[in-house]
């Protein structure tokens, strides 16, 4: 498709006008956890891990972001300052102890202030705190199976509902947890390899078949990318009546989902 040079004018201010706008707002309203038109940053963090993970994505935007220019700075110097018309007898300096030092030391130094705040972010995801809940996340093809084992024997599938909003997020059954607690969730897999993240939480770890892994918050197939998660957090009160609830609705058979749940965890 052609453009004139009108229309491109007018496409090209209209950009313009929407970086003006978000850049004034932020970002684009949406709920937490979703994705927003004209998104530029990552998702508004909704725990401790995701706010240090936010922290430190900013911290290295800034850092290479100097670097860049610095280096920039340096090459457009050297292209002006020591081409053959400028500078026609060039020096024939071979060594200078001062910036051998500095180009040696610097990086040293750049590279342990980036690896001391990644080994305590790396720390934060991977110390698993005592636990209030656990979750019990099984991948299938192609949806989720959540079971929750301190509250009794039950088991549900969620499933992407086509008629919900927002689009390819919305499903039949919600993941739901207890406010202002350390929730513990245990994934595995039933049958491929699938990928469990939450964006907003910070998290993102495999489903394997025969293994469980385990990650907390306060991929090989055609539809990985059509088993949303959605997770509702509600208040004690509220978490306790949807348990019991639970237990009558999914109440399971013996046998089922829970015996290879402890095949998975041997």
């Amino acid at each position: 498709m052609k453009l004139s040079k009108g229309q491109m004018g007018a496409r090209l201010l209209g950009l313009a006008e929407g970086g003006v706008a978000l850049a004034a707002s932020g970002a684009a309203s949406a709920e937490l956890g979703q994705p927003a038109p004209w998104e530029y940053r990552l998702q508004e963090a909704a725990t401790p891990v995701m706010e240090n993970i936010t922290w430190f994505h900013n911290f290295l935007l800034v850092l290479i972001t100097v670097i860049t220019l610095f280096v920039l700075g340096l090459l457009v110097a050297v292209v002006i300052k020591f081409n053959a018309r400028s500078n026609p007898i060039p020096s024939r300096t071979t060594h200078n102890t001062l910036i051998e030092v500095a180009w040696t030391l610097i990086p040293v130094l750049i590279l342990v202030g980036i690896a001391v705040p990644s080994f305590r972010l790396l720390f934060l995801e991977l110390d698993i705190p005592k636990a209030d809940l656990t979750i019990k996340a099984t991948g299938k093809q192609w949806y989720w199976s959540y079971a929750y084992p301190d509250n009794g024997k039950f088991e549900f599938d969620s499933l992407m509902a086509q008629d919900k909003q927002p689009r390819l997020l919305g499903v039949d059954n919600e993941m739901v947890v207890p406010v202002n607690k350390v929730v513990r969730v245990q994934t595995t897999g039933a049958d491929v390899i699938h990928s469990f993240a939450v964006p907003a939480f910070g998290i993102k770890i495999d489903a394997i078949p025969g293994r469980l892994n385990e990650t907390w918050f306060k991929l090989c197939g055609k539809d990985h990318a059509f088993m949303p998660i959605a997770v509702r957090v509600v208040s004690d009160q509220e978490f306790a009546s949807w348990v019991e609830e639970a237990k009558k609705k999914y109440a399971s058979t013996p046998g089922n989902a829970y015996a290879s749940a402890a095949g998975a965890a041997q």
